[in-house]
């Protein structure tokens, strides 16, 4: 049974400042609803009800979000505006919350290791908000799961990206091992590769003349709790940052990572363009010209 979903959600968000000076990137809204709640009815819907939030300074505000709001709502009690506050206070009843700070931004795996102490020793999930998947069966982390529980292993969710973007992501090579699931067991990945390291992808047998796409690395992981120890011990890049997709790899190298290929439409709201192209989404699906 997964049973937690960390959300690593103390990123900066500079590439929406002024927007961001205040209020955490998380917490921007796709019509009416945070991206990060989103998130979390994913998690619900994959019969997750145990939410680890890893936060950092200027914060505050998921707190309060994922919290009774005894003000508003007296306020808006016996009013024709009491049932919005419906669905978030659903949500609550649903799930707990708890929370741990990343005192220094040091990149994901570090984010990730910081939210050990609300895990513990058992496999979890992680969603990260600013992808924001839409899907029209299971959910993302629903998908993983199942996968999970056929090869009891870490398993990253993954998408075709163009060559023209695959510097933006980290991309996965691998052999397909069920193709009914679109399943690879990953052999290596990259984070963000550059020319020289896609000069190690035609080495692992892809010829990028050839390739109109990449399997991309998308934020969608369910990761086995041996996943602390290895980020404990990893050395950071040049940039100073622990990186997820380099523990993953230790993993790989023994044969512990396979990588899904998600049923479903992402879209990347760590952009300012994949955040318009979310919003025209998800006002087209619910009728709103």
């Amino acid at each position: 049974m997964i049973n937690k979903c960390l959300f690593p959600a103390a990123g900066y968000g500079t590439r929406f400042l002024p927007a961001t000076k205040a209020v955490p990137k998380e917490m921007l809204p796709i019509l009416t609803k945070p991206l990060l709640q989103y998130g979390v009815e994913e998690a619900l819907t994959a019969n997750i009800t145990q939410m680890a939030i890893v936060t950092g300074r200027g914060k505050r505000a998921i707190e309060d979000h994922f919290d009774n709001s005894f003000e508003l709502e007296s306020q808006l009690s016996g009013t024709s505006k009491e049932f919005y506050l419906d669905e978030i206070k659903a949500m609550i009843e649903k799930a707990t919350f708890t929370y741990v700070r990343q005192r220094q931004m040091l990149g994901l795996g570090h984010a990730i290791l910081t939210g050990e102490s609300l895990i513990g020793n058992e496999p979890f999930a992680v969603i990260l908000a600013d992808d924001l998947c839409d899907c029209s069966g299971n959910g993302v982390t629903s998908q993983l799961i199942k996968i999970y529980n056929k090869y009891q292993c870490s398993v990253i969710a993954i998408e075709e990206i163009p060559l023209t973007q695959i510097e933006r992501y980290g991309v996965i090579s691998g052999d397909l091992i069920d193709g009914t699931n679109n399943t690879y067991r990953v052999a290596n990945m990259f984070e963000k590769p550059n020319s020289h390291d896609l000069i190690k992808f035609s080495e692992d047998k892809v010829d990028l003349n050839k390739a109109p796409s990449f399997m991309s690395i998308i934020g969608r992981y369910i990761l086995t709790p041996d996943i602390f120890d290895i980020l404990r011990n990893i050395k950071a890049n040049k940039n100073g940052e622990i990186q997820i997709t380099d523990a993953l790899l230790a993993q790989a190298k023994q044969g512990r990572v396979v990588a899904h290929k998600i049923k479903g439409k992402r879209f990347d709201c760590g952009s300012v363009k994949g955040y318009l192209e979310a919003i025209n989404h998800f006002a087209k699906k619910d009728g709103i010209s």
